[in-house]
């Protein structure tokens, strides 16, 4: 089963500083038939000003992953953690039983572009933790590379839900495929160009929630880039 979920159709707030599209649910929008998918909460693609962010601020019981599209991010937190990522960063934050960290674009003159991702745990009151790992171009070109999984499988970061994220540059006309257990389902975000998945066309920012599938073939009408989640 196939559910298309399009561009157009996410929620959209525009703060100047702040230019947000919402998969799912969040803050000020609201769609009761878009709360999450499985242990997916949220995803939120941003487009930040120079020199702007988001102060510091708490978190609990929520694994987040930051993905860079352009430009840096510049990020903050309690247990001593600071860097500042770039396209190819994935950064992992597990905030357990609390934590509480900022995130700003460090550029005078140059926008940020990302996706923030919030994955329901497995469990509450986990210990926080950080990570963050650089994934080079070639090594997501053409291919599915697993970037966060609940085991650290093939030195992805881990964290603490049985999901397996992938990302992937696809060149125009190549196609990458997976097997999935039945059992379990998949979405999969594209962040830019053209896929098609399964028989099913996605245009830049659309997504698609997969259910009751053994077998997933996404080949690339235009040079794409995405995002493919295996939950359970």
């Amino acid at each position: 089963m196939l559910t298309h979920r399009r561009s157009a159709d996410r929620g959209h707030v525009d703060h100047g500083w702040l230019n947000a599209r919402h998969s799912f649910s969040f803050a000020s929008y609201h769609d009761p038939d878009h709360m999450g998918f499985r242990a997916l909460r949220v995803i939120n693609e941003d487009v930040i000003a120079a020199g702007q962010g988001f102060g510091t601020h708490p978190h609990r019981d929520m694994e987040i992953l930051t993905y860079v599209i352009e430009g840096a991010l510049e990020h903050k937190d309690n247990m001593g953690n600071g860097s500042v990522i770039r396209p190819g960063d994935v950064q992992w934050m597990s905030a357990g039983s609390g934590v509480t960290h900022s995130e700003f674009n460090p550029s005078a003159d140059e926008t940020t572009h990302l996706l923030q991702i919030w994955i329901l745990p497995d469990r509450k009151d986990r210990v926080p933790d950080y990570g963050e790992k650089h994934f080079s171009v070639s090594d997501r070109t053409n291919r599915l590379r697993l970037v966060a999984s609940r085991d650290g499988a093939d030195g992805s970061l881990t964290w603490g839900q049985d999901v397996r994220l992938y990302a992937s540059l696809l060149d125009n006309q190549h196609r990458v495929q997976l097997d999935l257990d039945p059992a379990r389902h998949a979405w999969i975000q594209l962040i830019k160009g053209s896929l098609t998945v399964n028989g099913e066309h996605l245009a830049s920012g659309d997504a698609l929630a997969i259910s009751e599938e053994s077998h997933l073939d996404i080949s690339a009408t235009a040079a794409s880039e995405f995002l493919v989640f295996d939950l359970t």
